[in-house]
This record gives structure tokens, C-alpha cells and sequence, in this order.
């Protein structure tokens, strides 16, 4: 039987550490503009540079954050199974999260809940824009079931830090 259940694992994303720095102070600045003027569209150029670096080659060297969050999803994945896993990227790195929506759907997939990494309480990312992309993509996708596992419980984000701090307290690091 197919699966038709998926998680969305999402991270902020960084730039590679070999991409050119002058087009990505360009999307920045451009995006700056964009804002300043109360857009949402992104311009034929901000969408050529940000496809450009979302899709810069990358390896554990050049882009150690991606590596690192793609060796969560494999622990993660394992933990979830039957359930599709996907890794998806708020900024700087490919997939984005429209883009990972777009395939698990053309996928037959009828239900995402996506969850990110970003944990903590007041950050933009988490409480605004990918809000903002989850709403878009129920609109775009009318027919599939999209779900966003936010807020995190303190309390269990503490007792996940505890028991970090325990676990680093007895190797004497």
C-alpha cells in the first residue's frame, strides 16, 4: 500500500561557504527593498539569485548545515517509518519548503505535517513566515491535508536540553 503520509522536516538553511558572497549581499539588499516597499513577490532577479544559491553545489565541507540536518532526518526518518521523510530549507538552500510541498504532492502524498528545527519561542521564521507558507500551500493544494507541528512544548524542549546537559555533564566535556 502507498504511503500517503509525509513530515516535512524543515531547517533555516545557509549559504554554502563558497558562494560568491556579492550575489547573495545582492538578494539581500534586493529583498531589503522589497520589504521596505510592502511587497510579497519576489522580482525576476531576487528569483534568479535565490535559485541560483538554494542551488549552489554543496558538500559536508562547503555547507556543514545542511549535512548536519539531512544526518538528523536519517535518525529521524528511521523513527517515523512508515511515514515519508522529507528535508526542506527556509532560506539559502534546496529544497525550499514550496518546492518540497509541490513534489510530495505530485507524489500522491495527501497528508504533510510539517515541523522545523528552529525551537525556540519569537523567532520570525517559525511564528511568521513559515505560517505564512503553510496557508499558501493549503490554498495551492485544496485537496491535501497540510498541518505545522509549532509551537514546541517548553517543557519538553527543557527536559530535551536536560538531559543533553546530564548526558555532556557525565562524559566530562
Amino acid at each position: 500500500m502507498p504511503v500517503l503520509d509525509a513530515a516535512l522536516l524543515v531547517g533555516h538553511g545557509a549559504t554554502a561557504r563558497d558562494t560568491p558572497r556579492d550575489i547573495v549581499s545582492e538578494l539581500k539588499q534586493l529583498e531589503l527593498e522589497r520589504e521596505r516597499r510592502g511587497e510579497t513577490r519576489m522580482s525576476d532577479r531576487e528569483v534568479e539569485l535565490d535559485h541560483t544559491i538554494r542551488n549552489w553545489p554543496r558538500t559536508p565541507m562547503s555547507d556543514p548545515y545542511k549535512h548536519g540536518l539531512e544526518s538528523i532526518a536519517v535518525r529521524l526518518a528511521e523513527r517515523i517509518a512508515p511515514r515519508k521523510l522529507v528535508v526542506a530549507y527556509h532560506e539559502f538552500c534546496a529544497p525550499s519548503v514550496d518546492q518540497a510541498i509541490a513534489e510530495l504532492i505530485a507524489d500522491g502524498i495527501r497528508t504533510i505535517t510539517i515541523v522545523t528545527t528552529m525551537f525556540t519561542p519569537g523567532g520570525s521564521h517559525a511564528e511568521i513566515d513559515i505560517p505564512e507558507l503553510v496557508r499558501k500551500a493549503r490554498e495551492r493544494h485544496a485537496s491535501a491535508t497540510i498541518r505545522y507541528a509549532w509551537p514546541f512544548d517548553p517543557d519538553g524542549i527543557a527536559n530535551f536540553l536536560a538531559q543533553h546537559l546530564e548526558a555532556h555533564s557525565k562524559l566530562g566535556s
